[in-house]
């Protein structure tokens, strides 16, 4: 890793390194947070927690050949070179910071209260076409998580397309100053950490320090059919790039049809004569958002001299992601598994996608967190919504999810909705719930757990 010796890794992290005597010209071969991961040459953080503390492995990663630990308190007779900080999580951020600056790779970051996996799964499919490419991996996505990913970006790396999630002030900047982005995409604004954030004005206001750190030849790039994001004309001296549907668009669609469950097939042009020209693609995830990521996987394609040919070659390349609107053909029907996190904008475009679905639908759908003072409200709007999707069956599950039923059975009567209070009264009483063709929709926060309901319909 460039430049990463033990005596700059101190530097950088503001910390003190002892027992390095003879080793500070030592350069490290990677990092982790996780003691299992570590290997020959490895740097490792030691990081306190409520359930366990890093520090307590600091003997077992210098068995395992790390060359050196970042911790927040000195073992006794350290085995290895420690680098003593105030915080080790700050100097994640820190570290991660000063190896992004040695390097070359382009990056690609990207924000949204929706939609930021799968627009970053497309991005990297396309991308992938001409490039080598690193992109964020699992939930990589947090102030911890983000500096991790830099982190892992190597020399054969030419463009690392890097996902970033905020729920509280000041998290973004911390972020993209670590990141460092050629291109930064926010992908909407909804109500997603809306608790923290108090509203969709300041849900903005902080996504939008992803914009802080572009270099003067980066690029900003927004959704154009959001509606508070296409107020917003210029980012400093800078003028949004947007991905949309309306002809104002930098790069939109046109002639676009529907397959149902089985994608859209679209051709993607551009406003303007610098971007790419007219091409068809075929998309072949489900639902409208997969349509708005593709859009904006062609217009950082075009800034990155992709053909509209390897463009499309990578939008119909894109894999379904467990968890997320992934499509599973089962015994007796679909299973759509989109259980890995949920709030009212992604809850619907879920009905949505259920609703493109033939014959028997059975929504199964718990509670959203993280939505504040209003959750109970926007829980029984999403039950009210259900109605579009015209299930046979709804089932909530969790305590706010009883607003969600009350809702569905405004708009469906009390014989289509069912409503439990937790997961195991669901899962000790589920048989019977689905028939030959259904389509079976289920979705909730991740704290949910209804990866057990997947797992359970699968077997």
């Amino acid at each position: 890793m460039k430049n990463m010796t033990l005596a700059n890794i101190a530097e950088a992290a503001g910390g003190k390194l002892i027992a390095g005597e003879g080793k500070e010209n030592l350069e490290i071969t990677g990092a982790e947070l996780d003691s299992r991961k570590i290997q020959r040459g490895n740097l490792f953080f030691a990081t306190p927690g409520e359930r366990v503390d890093g520090h307590k492995f600091i003997a077992d990663v210098f068995e395992k050949g790390a060359y050196a630990v970042v911790c927040e308190k000195l073992p006794e007779n350290p085995a290895g070179p420690c680098i003593l900080v105030e915080s080790s999580f700050k100097a994640i951020e820190d570290i991660a910071a000063f190896y992004r600056r040695q390097i070359d790779c382009k990056v690609v970051a990207i924000t949204g209260s929706v939609g930021k996996t799968s627009t970053k799964e497309v991005i990297a499919s396309v991308l992938s076409k001409k490039y080598n490419v690193l992109k964020t991996e699992g939930n990589l996505n947090n102030n911890i998580g983000l500096p991790l990913m830099v982190l892992r970006i190597r020399d054969e790396h030419e463009i690392a397309v890097l996902e970033m999630g905020i729920s509280h002030f000041d998290e973004m900047q911390r972020m993209s100053r670590t990141a460092l982005p050629d291109v930064a995409v926010i992908t909407n604004i909804g109500t997603s950490h809306i608790e923290n954030l108090k509203t969709q004005e300041g849900i903005y206001e902080e996504k939008s320090h992803i914009f802080d750190f572009l270099p003067d030849n980066g690029y900003a790039v927004v959704w154009g059919d959001d509606p508070l994001l296409k107020k917003v004309e210029k980012v400093g001296n800078k003028k949004l790039l947007t991905y949309g549907r309306g002809e104002e668009c930098t790069v939109h669609c046109e002639n676009e049809v529907s397959r149902g469950l089985f994608g859209s097939d679209i051709r993607i042009v551009s406003s303007d004569d610098r971007f790419c020209s007219g091409f068809d693609a075929h998309m072949p995830l489900p639902g409208p958002h997969m349509v708005n990521n593709a859009m904006c996987a062609a217009l950082i394609g075009s800034l990155f001299d992709l053909s509209g040919q390897q463009i499309a070659e990578g939008i119909g390349d894109v894999k379904p992601m467990n968890g997320r609107s992934n499509l599973i053909r089962t015994s007796w029907g679909m299973l759509i598994d989109d259980c890995y996190n949920a709030n009212p904008a992604s809850m619907e475009s879920a009905l949505d996608l259920m609703a493109l679905s033939d014959g028997r639908k059975v929504a199964i759908l718990g509670d959203m967190f993280e939505l504040g003072e209003d959750a109970p409200k926007m829980h029984r709007e999403v039950g009210e919504y259900t109605a579009k999707a015209d299930p046979a069956v709804v089932v909530c599950i969790g305590e706010l999810s009883e607003n969600m039923a009350e809702g569905a059975r405004s708009v469906l009567g009390d014989d289509r909705v069912i409503y439990y209070k937790t997961l195991d009264d669901f899962l000790n009483n589920m048989d019977g719930l689905l028939r030959e063709g259904d389509t079976c929709l289920v979705k909730a926060s991740h704290g949910m757990n209804f990866a057990r309901i997947i797992e359970k319909i699968k077997s």
